[in-house]
Order: structure tokens, then C-alpha cells, then sequence
């Protein structure tokens, strides 16, 4: 069973992504900020992590690039809302610093299950092709 640290700032949003996974066999492990996700994964790395962009303490983007230095190997899928009026696009940037895949909240479940299975099974979702650009992932 593949484990999943899944790093999110807001609690509501976190346990119901924690359910999706869930009801597909994943174990998930949760984090409220980067940091305390970095600490949990430097004690027992998992499969995968889904971190947020925006949040407290450390921000998501920190994370990444933090993970990437420490973990080159690690898995990652950025999501992200744009802030408290959803006007900032901080996806692209999360590409370069080492996600290998970028949702804009909200999401469909399906979307989330593809970028997952897609990772974890080194396979692409669907059939479709994973780009480096976030183009897929726009809100419009």
C-alpha cells in the first residue's frame, strides 16, 4: 500500500482529500505547513507527497525546493487555490522548483487520482502526456 504525506494548512480540505485517498487503498499521512511536513518525511519518507503553496510557517514552494535538495528522488504534486482572492499563480513556479505535477484547487477527484496513480505507477494519466508547463492546470 503506497503512503502519502499530504501537506495542507486548512483542516477541512485536508481530511477530505485524506477520505479520497483513502477509498483508494492509499495510507495517508498528514502535515499542517511545509516544515511539519518536511519533519515527517525526513522520519519516514513516503511514496508521495501533495503539498499546498500557500501556508504558514513555511510556504509550499520552501517545501519543494527543500525536498528536492534533500530528496531528489521524492514524488511530488503541488495544488494550490491562488491566495485569499485566487489571483496569485504560484503552479508554474512550483514546476520549476521540482513538482512533477500541478493542481489548481478546487479539483475534480479523477484529476487528483490521475496525477496520483500517474506517479506512483510511472505511468501518465489517461493516456495524456505529463508536460512541464502548468498550462493544463490554469483555472481558465
Amino acid at each position: 500500500m503506497a503512503r502519502i504525506l499530504l501537506i495542507d494548512d486548512d483542516d477541512a480540505f485536508r481530511g477530505t482529500l485524506r477520505q479520497v485517498l483513502e477509498r483508494e487503498g492509499y495510507q495517508v499521512e498528514e502535515a499542517r505547513d511545509g516544515l511539519e511536513g518536511l519533519q515527517h518525511y525526513r522520519a519516514a519518507p513516503t511514496d508521495l507527497i501533495i503539498t499546498d503553496i500557500l501556508m504558514p510557517e513555511q510556504e509550499g514552494l520552501e517545501t519543494i525546493r527543500r525536498l528536492r535538495e534533500e530528496h531528489p528522488e521524492a514524488k511530488i504534486i503541488a495544488i494550490s487555490g491562488g491566495g485569499w482572492k485566487g489571483t496569485l499563480d504560484f503552479l508554474p513556479l512550483a514546476k520549476r522548483f521540482g513538482a512533477q505535477h500541478t493542481l489548481w484547487k478546487p479539483f475534480p477527484r479523477e484529476r487528483l487520482l490521475d496525477a496520483v496513480h500517474a506517479l506512483l505507477e510511472h505511468q501518465h494519466p489517461r493516456g495524456a502526456r505529463m508536460t512541464t508547463n502548468a498550462a493544463d492546470d490554469d483555472p481558465g
